[in-house]
């Protein structure tokens, strides 16, 4: 391989398909945030894979990634074992955490609920660990279909105050979805809360945010979904938020929830999958279809 210095150093298979694997890359580590996320290049052929950073350990400088082992690469990625290394490992990109950045005054004030859903409760859990290491206390809700997709329910109980545990066919936990367990908590379990932190597939993030905007609730969403392939990502990461243009890879991937316009994301996520689509894009939107100077676009 070109580059040794990415080397796997634990590998775990969380639930059918999805694995997690603690990477060698000292620099990343040593800079990185819960938010960010990183680029990973399998091999001298692979295409550019963004995968949110899970944990990271600056003394140990290593990077924890989970992925879903759905397309060739990721497949690929499932693959490799511990002692193998990865050709590249690009990161941090994008912005920190919205609640890093918040003043903690205002953040102590705050009664915040993390909402996970499937995969999406690896880029949760860093969050979750920042707070209670910062001497914040928060709940959160883990989804999926079924019990064999809850992933992390152990170390999230470890950093979370309430672990709260769905399933869409009751096979663990409460029966339902994110949505009935927030309804639960909040009409049944007399729980209120300030902030809603949702990450998870794109459906389940805009019904998340159709329920807190009836509630009030502020709702913080990751775009990462979006970032398809890595190949003229940029192309597909391109979000209206509220009147404005953002670009889930620079400007995000966290934005507000009630600002984002889903129906238009998840449709364009849909045509990007075509050349065809790809084209009307460009030819329809110009010069605003990439960001410039955009950290994950091949120039």
């Amino acid at each position: 391989m070109e580059n040794h210095s990415y080397v796997i150093t634990r590998k775990e298979k969380l639930a059918n398909s999805i694995y997690l694997m603690d990477v060698k890359a000292p620099r990343v580590a040593s800079h990185c945030y819960p938010g960010q996320f990183i680029i990973l290049i399998v091999d001298e052929k692979g295409e550019r894979i963004p995968l949110t950073i899970c944990d990271y350990d600056r003394e140990e400088g290593t990077v924890t990634i989970v992925f879903q082992a759905l397309g060739p690469s990721t497949k690929l990625m499932a693959e490799y074992e511990v002692g193998d290394a990865f050709r590249d490992f690009t990161g941090p990109l994008g912005q920190k955490s919205v609640l890093i950045d918040m003043p903690q005054e205002e953040l102590r004030q705050k009664n915040v609920l993390f909402v996970a859903g499937g995969v999406g409760t690896a880029p949760v859990y860093p969050q979750v660990k920042w707070m209670k290491e910062k001497g914040y206390d928060v709940d959160c809700i883990i989804g999926a279909r079924n019990k064999e997709l809850i992933i992390l329910e152990e170390p999230m109980k470890k950093y979370a105050k309430n672990v709260y545990i769905t399933t869409d066919d009751g096979s663990y936990g409460m029966k339902g979805n994110v949505n009935d367990a927030i309804k639960d908590l909040i009409n049944n379990k007399g729980k209120k809360y300030d902030i809603i932190v949702a990450i998870g597939p794109m459906i389940m993030m805009k019904y998340v945010c159709i329920l807190t905007k009836e509630l009030g609730i502020k709702t913080i969403v990751s775009m990462n979904p979006i970032m398809v392939d890595g190949t003229g990502m940029c192309g597909a990461c391109r979000l209206t938020i509220g009147d404005t243009i953002k670009f889930a890879c620079v400007d995000g991937p966290e934005f507000d929830g009630h600002l984002v316009n889903f129906d238009e994301a998840m449709n364009r996520l849909s045509m990007y999958k075509t050349e065809e689509g790809k084209k009307h894009l460009r030819e329809k939107e110009g010069e605003t279809h990439h960001h410039k100077g955009c950290q994950c676009h091949d120039e």
